[in-house]
């Protein structure tokens, strides 16, 4: 049986769809054979955003931006496989992420719920590859965050017996995973990275996301503001925990400018990137006191501001991005929805009760057969 999956992650920063093809042979290493990226279409990012939000009618809205989402992904493998010169006959199982819109976890009703947009059913149509999605929900049905579901896949790819290791997705909320030698994983999200970022660049700049961070570099961090934002209840809660826009959104950053107003909108920026950095580090310090390796993926990877910013508030510390141990940060997430994909099909296991609280292991992910 082929051991070609297809891994599809469109994130919390609504910047596109990542694909990647991974060889997942049984017991051995991922081998990355390609990869293909789309920008999401400015109308329907904009709609996702708005339905991270209540507003009107949003059944409606909902069904039909997860079938435009299911489009792109579809548009996305047609790339991939197109690039990879493979046919979508070699390839076992799509795993799909969808657009997480909300993340309420244990809230409400003892129970709560993750909602990621996506019509599988629609996708497996569209490109003929049996589709494995919903992976979040299984282990919030168990009593966990649901969140995050890369550890498992970092302890696969990145854990290494002479020492312990962090890795730090920088995605639009920041999620820290945290692989000690003797087997022992962690993994929490830490809090905003680019989610307020991008939201405050685009807001005063008109570009989509800061650049290398260079709009932040040129700021000045506002020490009460920073401190203000790093009161925020959630960073010091111990884990199992996970988060997301229903927290971290602009409304939750406004609460803190009107305590502080005449601010400089660059100076506001380089205390975002400082509330990322501080918030990032003081995790690994905190939950990783052995490590001394911090692998970086994600958007925020490419921030040099960012990363000199963890560098500096870790300075016994070896920062760099998942490309220096072979797999780029713009692959790390896909790859992993790969990896899941895999486990599902495999009847594996693809959470972490240790990260996520959930009362055991669990197979994550429902199947939607190609026709």
């Amino acid at each position: 049986m082929t051991t070609l999956y297809i891994g599809l992650m469109s994130g919390t920063s609504l910047d596109g769809v990542d694909a990647v093809l991974a060889d997942l042979p049984a017991g051995d290493a991922m081998r990355v054979l390609g990869h293909a990226n789309l920008p999401l279409p400015a109308p329907l990012r904009a709609e996702l955003l708005a339905l991270n939000a209540a507003a009107d009618n949003e059944l409606h809205r909902a069904a039909l931006a997860a079938n435009a989402l299911s489009r792109l992904y579809a548009d996305a493998i047609t790339l991939l496989l197109k690039s990879s010169g493979m046919a979508a006959a070699a390839v076992r199982a799509v795993g799909a992420h969808g657009q997480t819109v909300r993340h309420r976890p244990g809230e409400f009703d003892g129970s709560g719920y993750t909602l990621q947009l996506l019509n599988a059913a629609l996708l497996a149509e569209l490109c003929g590859i049996d589709v494995v999605a919903d992976f979040r929900s299984r282990d919030v049905a168990a009593g966990g965050q649901g969140a995050p579901l890369v550890p498992a896949f970092h302890r696969a790819l990145f854990a290494r017996p002479t020492g312990a290791v962090c890795v730090l997705n920088l995605g639009g909320i920041a999620n820290l995973t945290v692989l000690a030698a003797d087997g022992l994983t962690l993994g929490f999200d830490c809090g905003p990275a680019n989610a307020l970022m991008d939201h405050w660049c685009e807001r005063h700049t008109g570009r989509l996301f800061d650049d290398a961070g260079a709009w932040a570099a040129g700021g000045r961090v506002l020490p009460s503001l920073l401190e203000s934002m790093l009161a925020e209840p959630y960073f010091a809660l111990m884990p199992p925990k996970s988060t997301g826009r229903d927290l971290f959104n602009p409304r939750w950053l406004e609460s803190h400018l009107h305590r502080h107003p005449g601010s400089l909108a660059q100076d506001v920026q380089a205390t975002l990137a400082e509330l990322t950095a501080r918030s990032c580090a003081e995790a690994a310090l905190r939950h990783a006191g052995a490590a001394r390796e911090l692998l970086v993926c994600g958007g925020g990877a490419f921030n040099v501001h960012l990363m000199a910013r963890l560098a500096a508030l870790l300075p016994t510390w070896r920062v760099r991005t998942t490309a220096a141990v072979g797999l780029p940060p713009t692959q790390v997430e896909a790859a992993a929805f790969a990896w899941l994909a895999s486990a599902h099909c495999e009847r594996r296991a693809g959470n972490l009760p240790s990260v996520t609280g959930a009362a055991g292991t669990r197979v994550l992910g429902a199947l939607y057969p190609a026709a």
